[in-house]
């Protein structure tokens, strides 16, 4: 079921670690499937120009949605074809065991509908990220130096100001879990801080 968005292909044509897994598990499959990925494979495969420490990545996250866990007999496959990936990729340290459902991770209400195709040659698995603003928030539940790296990464391909973030992070749908809760807290004037002196290159277009 395709999100709102469509881009070309996009991400870094040489080999890397997130792609090769996602082939994998492609060719593995044996029906349809699709996946929503977040973390440093959304990035790695996701942002033209995207660094190369990015595709280094050994595992590949992805957020499982409400509706996809709902239809857990139409999933089978998924699930045996993962199992045949990570036994195939293991014994490289290559992995594909990050899977939340997405009330475990931080994100807006709306984020569904507002993901973004990444379109690479698969056969049976098609791939989406959520938003930039989705992203972020995702990276909120640490605030450690490498998410406000990739979140500062991300600021300065999207157009987004800290009116922007203190909209989302009002609106976020944060886990009822009292330390991740307080990570995003402390997290948000960091992200704040950093937003505010990015000069993201479509801010300068809008100048």
């Amino acid at each position: 079921m395709p999100g709102a968005g469509y881009r070309r292909p996009i991400g870094c044509a040489d080999m890397n670690n997130p792609l090769r897994i996602l082939q994998t598990l492609d060719r593995n499959l044996t029906a349809p499937a699709e996946m929503t990925l977040f973390g440093r494979a959304a990035l790695a495969l996701g942002y033209p120009n995207s660094p190369a420490e990015f595709a280094a990545t050994h595992d590949v996250d992805a957020i499982l949605p409400l509706s996809w866990i709902a239809a857990e007999e139409q999933n089978l496959d998924f699930w045996q074809a993962q199992q045949r990936t990570n036994a195939e990729l293991g014994p490289e340290g290559l992995y594909l065991t990050h899977l939340f459902r997405e009330l475990e991770v931080i994100l807006t209400p709306d984020w569904f509908t507002r993901r973004l195709r990444i379109v690479q040659s698969l056969h049976r698995l098609t791939l989406f990220r959520p938003s930039a603003i989705d992203l972020i928030l995702t990276k909120m539940a640490r605030g450690d130096e490498n998410d406000l790296a990739d979140i500062h990464f991300l600021l300065r391909q999207e157009p987004l100001t800290p009116e922007d973030l203190h909209d989302a992070f009002k609106r976020a749908r944060v886990p009822d879990v009292p330390e991740l809760q307080d990570l995003f807290r402390a997290a948000q004037p960091k992200v704040i801080a950093l937003a505010a002196a990015t000069p993201s290159k479509h801010k300068h277009a809008r100048d």
